[in-house]
C-alpha cells in the first residue's frame, strides 16, 4: 500500500492494480479483499485479481502495455510474457539489500542471522528468484528489539519513498541497474509453521531473535513436558547460567512477574508475552496468574 500510493501521489497514472484474489477471513470466513485492493479502489484505480498468470488469455486481460509494472510482495510468479509486457520492464521493491536475502522471507532471515542492517533494493526482475540487477538501494539500521512486524513496516515506506526518488530517472531512461554479485548471494526461504517451535538446546540470544522473526507469524512455539503449548510473542535473552553443569535446557529457572526465565544452551530465554490456546496474547505474569509452571519444564 505505501508504495502504491506513493506512485499515484507523484502524478503518474496508475492504470491498472494486480492483487490476489479476496480470502476468506474473520470468525466468519468471509471472503475479504486485500488491503491493495481496498486501497486501489479509494484511488479510483481499476483491479484484476488472477488466480494465476500462467494462462495464455492473460495479456489480452491486462491491456495496452504500460511504461512500468512495478511489483512489491505479489505472491505469484511472472512468467516471461508478464516480464516482457511493459515498455521498460518489471521493477521489484524487495525488503532486503540485494544479493543478500533472495527469497520469500528477506525480513525474517535478516533477524535470524542477526544483521545489524538490512534494507530495500529496487530491482529490475528477470526470470530468476531476485537475480536482476538493482537500480537502487536504501539501508538501515536493525533495532535490538524490532521484531518482523515492526521492521516489515518500516521497510514497506523506506521502499516506498526510494521507489518515488527514482521514478522520474526510471521513467525516463537515465537509470543504470547494476549486476549483483551472485557470490554474495543468501537465501531467505518461507518460513514454515514447523520452524517455530523453540529448540531450548540452542543459545538464548538465537532463540530471541527467533522470537523477533517470527512475530506476526508463524509465532514461536514453546511446549510444556504436560502438552501444554504456548505462542511466545516476546522473549528476551538474558545472563541467568544455564548448559554446562548448570539447569538443563528447557529447566523453568524463575516465573513470577517479570516473566518466566527458561534455560538454554547458553544464557536463559525470559518469556514476557504469551498466549496459550485460545485465549488472546497476554504478558507472562497474567498467564501465571492462572496457570502454574511449578515443576514443569519446556521441552523441543
Amino acid at each position: 500500500m505505501p508504495t502504491l500510493r506513493a506512485v499515484a501521489a507523484s502524478g503518474a497514472r496508475v492504470p491498472l492494480v494486480l492483487t490476489q484474489p479476496d480470502r476468506p477471513a474473520g470468525r466468519g470466513r468471509r471472503l475479504t479483499p486485500s488491503p491493495v485492493k481496498v486501497a486501489a479502489l479509494e484511488l479510483g484505480v481499476e483491479v484484476l485479481q488472477p488466480p494465476t498468470l500462467r494462462t495464455a488469455e492473460i495479456l489480452e486481460r491486462l491491456g495496452p502495455a504500460p511504461d512500468l509494472l512495478v511489483v512489491v510482495a505479489y505472491g505469484l510468479l511472472l512468467p516471461p510474457g508478464v516480464l516482457a509486457w511493459p515498455r521498460l520492464g518489471c521493477v521489484n521493491v524487495h525488503a532486503s539489500l540485494l544479493p543478500r536475502w533472495r527469497g520469500a522471507a528477506p525480513i525474517q532471515h535478516a533477524l535470524l542471522a542477526g544483521d545489524a542492517t538490512t534494507g530495500v533494493s529496487l530491482m529490475r526482475m528477470d526470470e530468476g528468484l531476485d537475480t536482476g540487477p538493482v537500480y537502487a538501494a536504501r539501508e538501515t539500521p536493525i533495532g535490538t528489539r524490532e521484531t518482523a512486524a515492526d521492521l516489515h513496516d518500516r521497510l514497506a515506506e523506506l521502499g516506498a519513498r526510494l521507489l518515488a526518488d527514482a521514478l522520474p530517472a526510471l521513467l525516463a531512461g537515465e537509470l543504470r541497474a547494476i549486476a549483483q554479485r551472485p557470490e554474495l548471494a543468501t537465501r531467505a526461504p518461507k518460513i514454515a509453521k514447523t520452524d517455530a517451535v523453540l529448540d531450548w538446546g540452542r543459545p538464548a540470544a538465537e532463540l530471541e531473535r527467533r522470537v523477533r522473526a517470527f512475530n506476526p507469524r508463524p509465532v514461536a512455539e514453546a511446549v510444556l513436558d504436560d502438552g501444554r503449548r504456548l505462542r511466545v510473542w516476546q522473549a528476551l535473552a538474558v545472563d541467568t547460567p544455564s548448559g554446562g553443569n548448570g539447569p538443563a535446557p528447557g529447566a523453568i529457572l524463575a516465573a513470577g512477574s517479570a516473566g518466566i526465565d527458561v534455560a538454554t544452551a547458553a544464557g536463559a530465554l525470559r518469556l514476557t508475552r504469551v498466549q496459550p490456546p485460545s485465549a488472546r496474547a497476554m504478558d507472562a505474569a497474567a498467564y501465571l496468574a492462572a496457570h502454574s509452571v511449578a515443576g514443569a519444564k519446556f521441552v523441543s
